[in-house]
């Protein structure tokens, strides 16, 4: 297993952008890795995009991206209002914004969606962040769904097992109108860096895994 450190030192702090097609996407596809970044490395910037919340969703969104990048000095959060489901529809909206979006942000490293996603909202977003950021180290993220589309990742974070518990509990904690799902729960959560974490021979065990398609060493 080949590791890549994420060193900076001449380059300074890190440019983050987290895109989500809904309310707790990022959480559950890179919550542990955010977790990690934040407390290892030197974070300048953060940018945390929600394509799709309203109501009670988006008040969650806005709380869960608070908490976790709470102590951070340069941080902007969106939290849109496109219409869930109908992403394919709304396309050319979506496309203006991510136009507007590469005018003030330039990320060393863009977390989105995973190209295979079966959900047609995530495929969008994730085809999008590929069209407009073309020079971006680009880190796909799965979310896990009745569709059953988990694919076979490439590109694996390791987690130590208080943070893998630590990501869990923040989800349901802050998603609290998700808990009538029989899927959201903490099992479903720690099963997937579970295996993750054997598939990468994690030390502890955890690993949140993505997709990437082009690295330059």
């Amino acid at each position: 297993m080949h590791k890549v450190l994420f060193d900076k030192p001449v380059e300074g702090p890190y440019k983050l952008l987290f895109l989500g097609a809904h309310a707790d996407d990022i959480e559950i596809g890179c919550g542990g890795t955010i977790l990690r970044l934040l407390g290892e490395y030197s974070i300048g910037e953060v940018s945390w995009i929600v394509f799709s919340a309203g109501g009670q969703r988006a008040t969650e969104a806005r709380q869960s991206a608070d908490v976790l990048l709470d102590g951070l000095e340069s941080k902007r959060v969106e939290i849109r209002s496109f219409r869930d489901g109908f992403f394919p529809y709304s396309g050319g909206e979506i496309k203006e914004y991510f136009e507007a979006l590469k005018t003030f942000v330039s990320p060393d490293i863009i977390f989105t969606h995973y190209r295979n996603d079966l959900h047609q909202d995530h495929r969008l977003i994730s085809d999008l962040t590929w069209n407009t950021f073309r020079d971006h180290l680009i880190l796909e993220y799965e979310v896990p769904k009745y569709d059953g589309d988990m694919g076979i990742p490439n590109f694996f974070i390791h987690l130590t097992e208080q943070t893998a518990k630590k990501k869990a509990d923040h989800i349901r904690k802050q998603f609290g109108s998700q808990g009538n799902r029989q899927w959201f729960t903490e099992d479903t959560f720690l099963s997937i860096l579970r295996l993750r974490g054997m598939e990468s021979n994690a030390p502890e065990k955890y690993a949140e895994a993505f997709y990437c398609r082009k690295v330059a060493l």
